[in-house]
């Protein structure tokens, strides 16, 4: 039986901290993808992240469920693995061939708006008010805003078409594996980030190879780089995102990704001397508008004790 989402203080700053190193993640890629392919670079992430988690998992000897798992809940895992990493990364990296940064910013920002029908169907106690509703939806036009007119520009490319549903799949993929994680039964949330990591690698290296073909050897600092990918934004990333997930729920989880495009952009601005564009106030105002507005009964208890 799913529990009810918990949302407490240490939910709002684990959901904050993903916001800031997912939208961070963006310049670190450009440096990388200087040396090494797209695929090979989410097989580099994953691969690694796995191997390190993997490490700490055994060597806190935790079993991964409470209880021995049932067909349909190993089932659920397996999907749940393919749709967090190894299948969004993959889409990602193909669509953005042919579509504008701008698209894949919005689509992932759409991930949150795919949440919030798929939880009120599929979660107990995350119900689709109109008050949550309309948050999300404000919160969404702030990260439109944001972008700009460049999310919809055409970039001309023949398969401009297929690489926005490319990028739109990659964000159901991320929307249906919070959905699907959420509704595991009782399990250790290292062990169960480590297994995730794992099922994503076993699918992206061969994918990687039959694509890319071998990897390229990189460098001592694309090496440093792929390692500080795998631990931070990829392994501890997702272990966060498994605990959130589980507590307080995927909508709440969800919100993260209307953080993401004003990190990437503040970012760039203060690291790679990227300008600063004048509706940054107006999205940031719609987004915290969006998200107090959603999580109004959350932000009320945070700071009241009252529900």
């Amino acid at each position: 039986m799913t529990q009810p989402p918990d949302i407490t203080a240490k939910s709002w700053l684990m959901v904050a901290f993903l916001g800031f190193v997912w939208g961070g993640t963006f310049l670190i890629n450009e440096v990388a993808l200087e040396e090494l392919t797209p695929f090979w670079l989410a097989t580099a992430r994953i691969s690694f992240a796995a191997l390190a988690m993997l490490v700490i998992w055994v060597g806190m000897g935790r079993p991964l469920f409470a209880e021995r798992p049932d067909g349909a809940t190993r089932m659920r895992l397996a999907l749940v693995g393919a749709l967090s990493s190894a299948l969004p990364f993959m889409l990602i990296a193909w669509g953005q061939q042919y579509v504008t940064s701008g698209f894949a910013g919005v689509s992932m920002a759409a991930i949150a708006l795919l949440v919030l029908p798929l939880a009120h169907f599929l979660v107990p106690g995350e119900r689709m008010t109109w008050r949550r509703a309309a948050g999300f939806v404000i919160g969404f036009c702030g990260v439109v805003v944001l972008i700009g007119g460049q999310a919809f520009e055409s970039t001309g490319e023949t398969l401009e078409f297929a690489g926005r549903l490319a990028c739109l799949a990659a964000a159901s993929c991320y929307a249906m594996s919070s959905v699907q994680m959420r509704k595991l039964p009782a399990v250790d949330p290292i062990g169960l980030a480590t297994v995730l990591l794992l099922i994503g690698a076993c699918i992206v290296v061969p994918v990687a190879l039959l694509v890319e073909g071998m990897p390229p050897m990189p460098s001592p600092q694309i090496w440093a780089i792929i390692a500080f990918l795998g631990i931070v934004p990829t392994g501890i990333a997702n272990m966060i995102r498994v605990l959130v997930i589980r507590s307080a729920g995927p909508v709440f989880m969800s919100l993260t990704n209307y953080q993401v495009p004003v990190w990437s952009v503040v970012l760039g601005a203060a690291f790679l001397g990227e300008p600063l564009p004048g509706s940054l106030l107006l999205a940031l105002a719609l987004i915290l508008c969006g998200v107090g507005l959603s999580q109004y009964g959350a932000l009320k208890r945070l700071f009241t004790g009252k529900n």
